[in-house]
C-alpha cells in the first residue's frame, strides 16, 4: 500500500479556482525538488582504503564459497522474483554510489532463518525464513534494501579499513567464514584467520544506521513504503529461538530504529507502488516445497562429517584413556590469525575449527563414548554476546556449554577478574570425565571490541588440577587481543 503524505511542497488549493502562472509552476518545482533533496538525510560513506575492484574480487570469492556450503533453491519463479526485486532497488539506488565495477546477484537460500547477507562489490543471499516471514512485498525489499546499502556504503572493507593489517586475499575466506555456519563458520582457517570474519561481518551501529537511512531512501524511490521496514525489524526482532536472531546478531539495533526510520519515511517521496502480484505467487510457491532446514541443522550435519568443503580437526591427539604426560616447561607462542597471540606448553598440538582453537597434550583429544572429547587442555574461542552486560552473556554462554554437557554443572559464582588487561569473569563447572571422576572446567570471558565474548576454558579432571595449574595461568598471563 503506497501512504499518501502532505509532501513539502504541497501547498492548499487556490480561492476562485485561480491557475498559477507558468512562472508560478517553475517556482514550484524547483521548490519541490529542493525540499526533498533537504528533507533526505545525508549519508556519507566511511573511510575505505580498497578499491571497488577489490571489493569485487572479495566478493566473488567469498560468494563462491557460500554456495557451495549452502542450500540453495533452484527454481526459476523464485530466482526470476528476486532477481526484479534486487534490480529495482539497484535501479533505485543513488547514482554516486553506485559503482560500475560491482556485479549484483539476488540468491534464494533454503534455510528457514529469518536471513539475508550482502557481500562486497554485490552478491546478495536471501533466506527463504525471510521471504516466509514477510507478510507483504515492502516487508521483503526492506531488508535487500538495507543491505543493498551495506554494499553501497562498502561497509565491509570499511570494517577492513578499520581493522589495520588484513591482506585482500585473506579477505574473501574470512567473510565466507563469517557467514557459513550461523554466521561463524571457519574464521579460523588452519588457525590463521580467527576472528577475521567477526569483524568483516558484523556491523557497527553507526553503519548499521547508515544502511536502515540510505536503504529507507532506496525504498522510497523505489515505490515501497520505508515503514515497512521497520515493521519487518520488529518481525525478526521477534523470532523464536534459543538465542537472538541470526540477522540481528551481525547487524545490530542502534535504538530506536523504528522511530528514526519512520521519521525518514515521513520527509521521503515515495514513488507509486510496483506491481507486487509475484510476492504471493513466490510464498505459495515455497509452500509447495519440503520444509526448510534450519542453520543449526546444517552446523549438525557439518559436525558429523555429512558436509564437505570445511576444515575439521583431527580425530585425534593421541588415545584417551591412555596417560597424559605433564605440560612441557618449554613454551612456545602461537598466533590465532591477527586477532590474538598465547603462549602455549610446547608439548601441546594446536587443534583449529568453527573459531575455536584448542591446544592438548598427547592423549588428552579423541573420541570417547562415541564423542570427541577434550580431557585435557585449553581452548580460547570466539561467541555470540546475547547482552551488553558481561555478566549476563557470560551466562548465556555458560548455560550453552551446559545444554552440551548434560552432566555438567555451576561449580561457583561469577567472580571478576583481569584477561589481557581487560574486565573479565571467571565461571567455575564441573562434570564427569571421560576418564573417569570429577572434571574440573574454569571458563574466563571478555568482551572484544566488536561485541563479541572471547573466552579462555580450561579442562582437566579434578585429581590432576595441581600438575596443570600452573600451565593453565601462564597460558591466561600470556593472552594478548588485538581487536583493538
Amino acid at each position: 500500500m503506497t501512504l499518501h503524505t502532505r509532501r513539502g511542497g504541497d501547498r492548499p488549493p487556490r480561492k476562485g479556482g485561480d491557475k498559477p502562472s507558468g512562472l508560478s509552476i517553475a517556482v514550484l518545482v524547483v521548490t519541490l525538488v529542493a525540499t526533498t533533496v533537504a528533507a533526505q538525510t545525508k549519508v556519507t560513506p566511511p573511510k575505505n582504503k580498497y578499491t571497488p575492484e577489490q571489493d569485487v574480487q572479495i566478493g566473488r570469492e567469498a560468494a563462491a564459497e557460500v554456495r557451495r556450503e549452502y542450500p540453495l533453491i533452484n527454481d526459476s519463479t523464485v530466482d526470476n522474483y528476486l532477481d526484479r526485486l534486487g534490480n529495482r532497488l539497484v535501479a533505485a539506488s543513488p547514482a554516486d554510489l553506485k559503482k560500475p565495477q560491482f556485479e549484483y546477484s539476488f540468491t534464494p537460500v533454503n534455510l528457514k532463518d529469518i536471513n539475508a547477507f550482502a557481500l562486497p562489490g554485490g552478491p546478495m543471499f536471501v533466506n527463504r525464513g525471510m521471504i516466509e516471514a514477510a507478510s507483504q512485498e515492502p516487508e521483503v525489499a526492506g531488508v535487500m534494501a538495507h543491505e543493498l546499502a551495506h554494499v553501497l556504503l562498502r561497509h565491509g572493507t570499511a570494517n577492513a579499513t578499520k581493522a589495520q593489517g588484513f591482506q585482500l586475499g585473506a579477505l574473501a575466506g574470512a567473510i565466507a567464514g563469517a557467514v557459513i555456519g550461523g554466521g561463524w563458520g571457519e574464521a579460523i582457517s588452519q588457525g590463521s584467520q580467527f576472528g577475521l570474519g567477526t569483524w568483516l561481518m558484523k556491523y557497527s551501529r553507526e553503519y548499521e544506521k547508515q544502511a536502515d537511512l540510505l536503504g529507507a531512501q532506496i525504498m522510497a524511490r523505489g515505490g515501497y513504503d520505508p515503514r515497512a521496514l521497520a515493521r519487518m525489524f520488529e518481525t525478526i526482532k521477534k523470532q523464536n529461538g534459543a538465542g537472538p536472531p541470526q540477522w540481528l546478531s551481525s547487524h545490530p539495533d542502534p535504538g530506536n530504529r523504528t522511530q528514526y526510520i519512520n521519521a525518514e519515511a515521513a520527509q521521503l517521496r515515495i514513488a507509486p507502488l510496483p506491481n507486487d502480484s509475484g510476492f504471493q505467487q513466490v510464498r505459495n510457491r515455497l509452500q509447495s516445497m519440503p520444509p526448510a532446514r534450519s542453520m543449526a541443522d546444517l552446523e549438525r550435519e557439518a559436525g558429523s562429517g555429512s558436509g564437505e568443503g570445511r576444515s575439521r580437526p583431527p580425530a585425534s591427539v593421541g588415545r584417551v584413556g591412555e596417560p597424559v604426560p605433564p605440560p612441557s616447561r618449554q613454551y612456545r607462542t602461537v598466533r590465532g590469525g591477527d586477532l590474538f597471540q598465547v603462549s602455549v606448553p610446547a608439548n601441546w598440538t594446536p587443534i583449529s575449527s568453527n573459531n575455536v582453537m584448542k591446544f592438548v597434550p598427547q592423549n588428552g583429544y579423541g573420541e570417547a563414548n562415541g564423542q570427541e572429547t577434550m580431557t585435557h587442555g585449553v581452548e580460547l574461542g570466539v561467541a555470540r554476546a546475547s547482552s551488553r552486560d558481561l555478566r549476563q552473556a557470560t551466562e548465556t554462554l555458560v548455560e550453552g556449554f551446559l545444554r552440551g554437557n548434560p552432566e555438567m554443572r555451576i561449580a561457583g559464582g561469577q567472580q571478576s577478574m583481569q584477561m589481557a588487561g581487560r574486565n573479565a569473569i571467571i565461571t567455575m563447572l564441573e562434570g564427569r570425565s571421560a576418564v573417569g571422576g570429577t572434571e574440573r572446567v574454569d571458563l574466563q570471558t571478555t568482551f572484544l571490541a566488536d561485541g563479541n565474548l572471547f573466552y579462555y576454558l580450561t579442562v582437566v579432571p579434578e585429581r590432576e588440577y595441581d600438575i596443570y595449574s600452573t600451565a593453565f595461568a601462564r597460558v591466561a598471563r600470556s593472552i594478548r587481543l588485538n581487536d583493538r
